[in-house]
């Protein structure tokens, strides 16, 4: 299994939305970009020689509702995102889940489906054994 790591900084978040690599669904919007390997801060995190760790941000607009709503929604990607993204994403990439009005109301198993229809859209869906 991967080891997750977040996106912090707002330049490492441009950077994948500059990538143009998105899927929206209902329940959320996921943007993928390859992670550089220049020796950058801005590249990816190295759990050993040779596997870079996977690196995932969550943001909520304030269009998803107040703050309140704003936290539970980020909430619920996070949880999708471990149960998902740890086990079929590859590891290369960085990526940011953006939660929309649907993330709140939207039922969870098919908040996983849409993360996992957005990483075999994007070709980043890996099998693991």
């Amino acid at each position: 299994m991967a080891q997750l790591a977040r996106l912090k900084r707002r330049q490492e978040f441009l950077a994948v939305a500059a990538s143009g690599r998105k899927f929206v669904a209902p329940g959320l919007i996921l943007q993928a970009r390859k992670q550089p390997t220049d020796g950058s801060p801005a590249a990816g995190a190295v759990d050993s020689p040779g596997t870079a760790a996977l690196r995932i941000g969550f943001t909520a607009s304030r269009k998803v509702g107040n703050a309140v709503a704003r936290n539970r929604a980020r909430r619920r990607l996070k949880a999708a995102s471990e149960t998902v993204m740890r086990a079929y994403a590859a590891a290369d990439h960085d990526y940011v889940l953006v939660a929309r009005a649907g993330t709140l109301t939207r039922a969870y198993v098919d908040l996983l489906a849409d993360l996992a229809a957005g990483l075999k859209h994007l070709k980043l869906y890996r099998t693991r054994h």
